[in-house]
């Protein structure tokens, strides 16, 4: 027999609800909804950016603006070294972001010109130059946080497919932050996905090879010249690339799609 004292709905109400809380500002899994929601796949294994979506959107421009700056608070130079890999690539990629979003809508992020820089000549084909964010005391831009920082601190050929550059011939963007847990795992996973995809390497009916200009430029990041670049094409290569490249007899010529990663309508 129930207890006349207590009430009756107690016996089938369901438990309580715990809210989830929000992953802690400028953390990689509070920038995880963001990518979730604007980094889209598409057929031909290039990742598009829904950017008219999210300019449209002020309540995600204003949390993209909001994670950067707290990201900005943090002191990489204490973190170990898979957490500030990852830190680094998120800031780099997020601030990249920003930044088109800001001049949305350009045909290339190349249209954007670098400010506060009137006489250096890079400056005028791209944003890199720009000094973006204060992290440590230092103003940095895009190129100081890649050739500054990630390329020469980390060592590590596989920093070029963690960086985004809004563009086609870019390693993609992922639809999920960089972090220090998976970040093994996940560089060589992003390494196999480029180097696989005709915009990495593609080889012609001579045998000879077509690769992104990522591997000329940064030629000296995989390697001791044309040969330490195809090792480690081989290395990332899938069995039937691999067999193609077996044969190959050379680099013959390089290129990049700088045409903005721009989702279709």
């Amino acid at each position: 027999m129930q207890d006349p004292d207590v009430p009756r709905h107690r016996m089938t109400d369901p438990p309580p609800v715990s809210t989830p809380r929000p992953a802690p500002a400028g953390t990689p899994e509070a920038l995880d909804p963001l990518l979730a929601r604007y980094v889209v796949a598409h057929p031909d294994g290039v990742a598009r950016v829904r950017y008219a979506a999210w300019q449209a959107a002020p309540a995600d421009r204003a949390a993209l603006d909001h994670w950067i700056a707290a990201a900005a608070q943090a002191r990489p130079s204490a973190m170990a070294r898979a957490e500030a890999f990852a830190f680094w690539a998120n800031l780099y990629n997020a601030l990249t972001l920003q930044v088109v979003l800001a001049r949305y809508p350009v045909a290339s992020i190349r249209e954007i010109r670098s400010s506060g820089v009137p006489f250096d000549p890079k400056g005028y084909f791209g944003p890199w130059r720009t000094r973006l964010v204060t992290v440590e005391g230092r103003r940095l831009s895009l190129d100081d946080i890649e050739h500054g920082t990630m390329r020469p601190g980390f060592g590590d050929p596989r920093v070029h497919y963690t960086l985004n550059c809004a563009s086609i011939g870019c390693p993609n963007l992922r639809p999920r932050a960089w972090r220090a847990a998976t970040l093994e795992a996940e560089l060589e996973a992003a390494a196999a996905e480029y180097v696989n995809h005709p915009r990495g390497v593609a080889v012609l009916p001579d045998g000879w090879l077509h690769v992104s200009s990522i591997y000329r430029k940064y030629r000296a990041d995989f390697g001791a010249g044309e040969q330490g670049v195809l090792d480690h094409l081989r290395r990332h290569a899938a069995p039937a690339l691999a067999a193609a490249l077996a044969g190959a007899v050379g680099i013959a010529g390089d290129g990049y799609d700088w045409a903005l990663n721009d989702a279709p309508g």
